[in-house]
């Protein structure tokens, strides 16, 4: 697999995200404040960041399809446990991909946490859009929250592609608003990029899992400085600031993608 440059705006996103990791890795806080958010829907072992929970690994079981000795990609797989869970449920190998050199490190310390061995799961650095790997590389992959949006969306989606085996799945976590979109329908953003849309799903609990974690980030904000720093913790309050006055007009989905066959 060929090593991927990244791009000056990519370079500056992956440090971003090193520092967010880093700060992360070495407390507790924000997976509690993940576990209050999520109630009995958080799977602890995936250790989430996103809005990964049991309904979502649940429909991405049924909508892939894999079998044993297949191959997965996790885009933007953050520390891994998406991918490293549904690796070890199928029987398949995971290959992960994201920007940030510090969050492939700690997927791959976290391998042999879910039973599987370094020849199964394996993390490299790369961006969305050119991840490095072979075309038809994979019978399945799947992205959460990191699918990006605009152009940044077209550039994805065309290498999901590229790296979909004939007949492969994607499986991927989308967002948009009720009254004002910004993207064209899941149906043309597919054909634009070669894809199929065999389903599109509405997760109706996703905004207020997201409202209920916002509100928790502002309730402990002492805490959150003290142990992940003043800068992390600023990063997630303004963020918290920004996203909720949106979150009521929020329609979040999980879609699955099909290349076609022939």
């Amino acid at each position: 697999m060929a090593d991927p440059v990244l791009t000056e705006s990519e370079q500056a996103y992956a440090a971003a995200f090193d520092a967010m990791h880093a700060a992360r890795a070495r407390s507790t806080i924000t997976s509690r404040l993940y576990a209050r958010a999520m109630g009995d829907a958080y799977p602890a072992e995936l250790d989430a960041s996103s809005s990964a929970d049991w309904p979502l690994l649940g429909t991405m079981i049924g909508a892939l399809r894999m079998n044993q000795g297949d191959r997965l990609v996790d885009l933007g797989c953050g520390t891994g446990g998406v991918g490293l869970w549904l690796a070890r449920a199928f029987g398949v190998c995971v290959t992960g991909i994201d920007v940030s050199g510090e969050a492939v490190q700690l997927a791959t310390d976290s391998v042999h946490d879910f039973s599987l061995s370094q020849e199964r799961a394996v993390f490299k650095v790369g961006s969305r859009a050119a991840t490095g790997l072979p075309d038809e590389y994979a019978h399945g992959l799947i992205c959460v929250d990191a699918l990006g949006s605009g152009r940044d969306r077209s550039g994805t989606l065309r290498e999901v592609r590229r790296v979909l085996k004939p007949g492969g799945r994607a499986v991927v976590t989308s967002n948009r608003s009720r009254v004002a979109p910004s993207l064209a329908p899941w149906a043309r953003q597919a054909e634009e990029a070669g894809l199929l849309l065999e389903a599109e799903q509405e997760r109706p609990h996703e905004p207020g899992m997201w409202r209920r974690l916002f509100e928790l980030w502002i309730e402990y904000e002492d805490e959150l400085r003290q142990e992940l720093g003043h800068e992390q913790a600023e990063s997630m309050l303004a963020e918290a600031e920004a996203r909720t006055p949106f979150l009521a007009q929020r329609l979040a989905a999980v879609v699955t993608l099909r290349r076609p066959s022939a």
